[in-house]
């Protein structure tokens, strides 16, 4: 989803996670991998936690 419209969505809005709780999953930037993650549930909150930061290809250093 790209940031502009994940800043217009208001209060409440839902996001489609392709991944369940636990799973890891990427975290893209601009179509490039930047982190990796995991899905995490507390209570009736879902949270995105980055357990791994990916390194730039050196072409893009």
């Amino acid at each position: 989803m790209p940031v502009h419209q994940l800043l217009r969505m208001g209060r409440g809005a839902v996001i489609e996670l392709d991944s369940a709780q636990g799973e890891i999953f990427t975290l893209y930037a601009n179509d490039m991998p930047v982190a990796n993650g995991e899905v995490m549930v507390e209570g009736d909150r879902i949270r995105l936690r980055v357990v791994e930061m990916l390194q730039k290809p050196a072409e893009m250093r």
